[in-house]
């Protein structure tokens, strides 16, 4: 049984994924994450002034969507992609395998630049700037909205966006869903991390290969994030479970 955990980056999410993986009690822990990205999560945490040094090549509208995620991350308490490192954490407090299931996020990116017509950049560009001024508010109203009709949300990106739908969401749902398929050979009991809007694509899939899966989208997690519940701490030293 696959339980698949919908998350947003920039909420704080933590106790609730606690409280989850202690019902489940996973075999494996698998977060939508590449090792790329996990090791800057951790570098960031660290040492921040070598993260940023090491930011200096990213592709520009990398660079943009992480500077918007920190800041409505920050409009929340945490840092952004805060659930995922809670994750890990959990793998090892637990000594559970964790395995990091997606693609390399800064090679995804410059695909997508390369494949992008001129009219998307545009689009896109004008997008970025705005959502720097994008309150929590207006986040919170969105959400809303996109939970009453997330296929019609998913529609409109498509059309918008067609590049961005096609790399960032479509050929990712099929690379991580074959990493959980291969999951579900090895293990009865996985739990993954994702991001909420992969939910929709993960299920389609899922039912597909007639895998058995649960899921708990974000709105559910972030009603369960008001509980208080006790957490535990422990060093990130991990051990990745190769698929």
């Amino acid at each position: 049984m696959i339980t698949l955990i919908g998350t947003g980056h920039v909420f704080n999410l933590s106790q609730a994924l606690l409280s989850i993986f202690d019902e489940k009690q996973p075999d494996i822990l698998c977060v939508e994450l590449d090792k790329q990205r996990f090791n800057a999560l951790m570098l960031k945490q660290t040492d921040p002034e070598k993260y940023k040094e090491s930011t200096k090549n990213q592709p520009v509208i990398y660079k943009m969507l992480a500077r918007f995620q920190d800041g409505m991350a920050q409009e929340y308490g945490v840092q952004a992609g805060e659930e995922m490192l809670t994750t890990v954490n959990y793998a090892q407090s637990h000594h559970l395998p964790i395995a990091f299931i997606d693609m390399n996020a800064q090679n995804l990116f410059r695909k997508m630049l390369r494949q992008m017509t001129f009219r998307e950049k545009i689009r896109l560009m004008f997008s970025g700037l705005g959502g720097f001024f994008v309150s929590k508010k207006r986040v919170e109203k969105e959400l809303s909205n996109i939970e009453k009709d997330f296929d019609k949300y998913i529609e409109k990106i498509g059309e918008k966006f067609p590049t961005i739908k096609r790399v960032l969401i479509d050929e990712r749902n099929q690379y991580m869903v074959h990493q959980l398929s291969k999951a579900n050979e090895k293990f009865e009991k996985i739990v993954a991390v994702v991001g909420d809007g992969h939910i929709p694509g993960f299920t389609e899939l899922l039912k597909k290969k007639e895998i058995d899966f649960e899921s708990i989208r974000l709105s559910e997690l972030r009603k369960k994030s008001s509980q208080d519940i006790d957490s535990t701490s422990a060093s990130f030293t991990i051990e990745h479970k190769e698929l």
